[in-house]
């Protein structure tokens, strides 16, 4: 199967460039996946969608504030180079290819740093940075006044390079005040408010993209959901930005998918395997909770507790093995998720449908209205 199969026009003022005023007023198209079939609605009326004894299953991720723009230390001068702007991508802490020593020695040569001793250890994240070519092996970067500086302290193949943060206080508060949102590259407008790219039911730290199919809850809408009889239970994945890499390969069985980090708890496998057991549907809420439900399925469509990477790639193709529905955004042009989607509903299927969703005037993209396929 071609990328090119994947391939739709899309007119750019369709891409959402700001969120909608109320998160649940966002239009909803609904698919049925066996035939095609498509109705309008709006999120809100979701509710009246679902069937009691349906498990609804979201991703709790928060997004980091993880881009963050520092001044680079001039080597063996005073004061500083250009700016170097800074995107944390994967918390590498305890996997670092550097010994505590050498770290130690990467400190001592940067000016803004006072090394600590060798038992304290700092986080170590994998990042993107800009521009690359001069952040080498033991550049320095300093953020805000010296809140947080930072060490470059190694080069992954990929070209990422893999930076060791020093600070004071908490990391997370620090990357709060300092940082901003790492919006999508289609996004050119800033965000008003960080919190309208987190979801409502957010929690766990980790992800450098939103989980988008969830920013359309509101906390009343998922009250009304759980009033009749629908469960509600929540799994974790972090979102890379990966999520927007392009598929480069034109057979796409020959795309190299990223990995992300997911965990799912015993309790939510439980519920999950109780609901399908009595008949219930499961209905993922975007395409990264439908990752991790896949990734833990065995052939029986059990789902297991367990975390790890993993770097599933769902295409047309694929036997589901746990979820029957799924609510998501609209997505990229030969991007791995509209394949994915496709693989649930059909090519045919959900180019039709986009091709609807364009002619009805539908927002796409992280900030835009929703689909239903069920």
């Amino acid at each position: 199967m071609k990328k090119s199969d994947f391939y739709f026009e899309l007119p750019a003022e369709l891409i959402a460039q700001t969120p909608p005023e109320s998160r649940e007023r966002s239009r909803l198209l609904c698919m049925d996946k066996h035939t095609g079939t498509l109705s309008h609605n709006h999120f809100f009326e979701l509710p009246e969608l679902l069937k009691k004894g349906d498990c609804l299953i979201l991703n709790d991720s928060r997004v980091l504030p993880a881009r963050l723009t520092g001044k680079q230390e001039k080597p063996g001068e005073s004061g500083f180079a250009s700016d170097i702007e800074v995107v944390l991508l994967r918390d590498v802490t305890g996997d670092a290819p550097l010994s505590q020593r050498e770290l130690h020695s990467h400190r001592k040569n940067c000016r803004h740093f006072s090394p600590s001793p060798l038992s304290r250890s700092y986080p170590v994240w994998e990042c993107l940075t800009k521009p690359g070519k001069k952040t080498k092996p033991g550049a320095g970067i300093v953020f805000g006044n010296g809140e947080l500086t930072a060490t470059v302290i190694d080069v992954t193949d990929s070209g990422n390079r893999i930076i060791e943060f020093v600070y004071d206080g908490i990391f997370m508060e620090v990357l709060e005040k300092l940082g901003k949102m790492p919006l999508p590259p289609y996004i050119h407008e800033e965000l008003g408010d960080a919190e309208r790219y987190q979801t409502v039911y957010c929690k766990d730290v980790g992800s450098a993209a939103a989980p988008t199919a969830g920013l359309h809850f509101t906390n009343k809408l998922l009250d009304e959901i759980l009033s009749k009889g629908i469960d509600i239970q929540f799994v974790t994945l972090h979102v890379g930005l990966g999520t927007f890499r392009p598929v480069k390969a034109e057979n796409i069985e020959d795309h190299d998918m990223h990995e992300e980090y997911y965990m799912i708890s015993e309790e939510t496998a439980s519920v999950i395997n109780r609901t399908k057991k009595r008949g219930g549907r499961i209905i993922a809420v975007g395409t990264t909770s439908c990752r991790v439900l896949e990734s833990c399925s065995d052939d029986a469509g059990i789902v297991h507790a367990c975390n790890g990477f993993t770097d599933i790639f769902i295409y047309p193709g694929y036997k589901f093995k746990c979820i029957d529905g799924l609510i998501t955004n609209f997505h990229l042009p030969e991007s791995t998720l509209i394949m994915l989607v496709s693989a649930l509903a059909g090519k045919e299927n959900t180019l039709n449908a986009y091709k609807t969703a364009i002619n009805e005037k539908y927002r796409f993209f992280s900030f835009g209205d929703a689909m239903f396929i069920l």
